[in-house]
């Protein structure tokens, strides 16, 4: 890669970015969420399932929060 662009093999390292990182928060979602119950709520709504959705919660706002700083750079084309 030592004959691409600065501007396109930093967009690449964004877009890669972006899908691995959107990648990581859903499989660790749902393994925590399925792996230990936590994502159904049975009977009653315990403090696991609490725990769980506050996690699932945040964490997504750190994702669009990563996905803001990440993207709001315009690249020098337009």
């Amino acid at each position: 890669m030592s004959g691409v662009e600065p501007e396109v093999r930093d967009f690449l390292k964004k877009i890669l970015q972006s899908v691995f990182f959107g990648l990581f928060w859903m499989m660790l979602n749902m393994t925590l969420g399925i792996f230990f119950g936590w994502m159904f709520v049975g009977e009653r709504l315990n403090a696991g399932n609490i725990c769980f959705y506050l996690f699932a919660a945040g964490s997504l706002a750190w994702l669009v929060r990563f996905y803001y700083r990440t993207w709001k750079n315009k690249f020098p084309h337009g």
